[in-house]
């Protein structure tokens, strides 16, 4: 196990800042603070990056600024989602081409995880499934437990997910 270092309230103070920043999407301030230094994967205690908490609230200018400058598109948080599997969830296909053309991994899939294919089906996002077929998704790919795509789409209901990928 990893020691953590004491923070002193300042820091933790300005490290809430620079996650607001992301969190509410403002990409000038936090541009400012990344060409200063700020490290572009910084993570909160849920292991949420900078770019996960930018890119999951749908602000595409600050998820830009942090990939332009180093913010890791793989990097998954302590629920074992990355990015692209985090915005295929809320279903913002915009931010899923971002995220595609900055490097993101369609299979990525973190040790006890899920790709972002299988969010797609659980969640019957039928635009979502579409472009990451189209990314080169794999259906046969599974989880930790064996599932995949077309298995968690049929256990979640997703009748028109589970649709699409049985005609695959």
């Amino acid at each position: 196990m990893t020691d953590r270092p004491d923070l002193d309230d300042e820091t933790l103070a300005f490290a809430e800042r620079m996650f607001d920043l992301a969190r509410h999407g403002d990409a000038e301030q936090l541009s400012t603070m990344l060409d200063a230094g700020l490290p572009a994967n910084l993570c909160n205690s849920n292991g949420d990056s900078l770019l996960m908490l930018a890119s999951y609230n749908g602000h595409l200018p600050a998820a830009q600024a942090l990939l332009e400058r180093g913010g890791d598109p793989e990097l998954a948080n302590q629920r074992c989602q990355t990015p692209l599997a985090g915005v295929v969830f809320k279903g913002d296909l915009d931010m899923v081409e971002l995220l595609l053309r900055h490097g993101a991994d369609v299979n990525g899939c973190p040790v006890g995880g899920k790709t972002p294919l299988m969010y797609a089906a659980m969640f019957n996002r039928l635009d979502m499934l579409e472009r990451l077929l189209q990314a080169g998704a794999d259906p046969r790919r599974t989880d930790a437990e064996g599932h995949t795509a077309l298995d968690l789409a049929r256990a979640m209901g997703a009748s028109e997910a589970l649709a699409l990928l049985e005609a695959r």
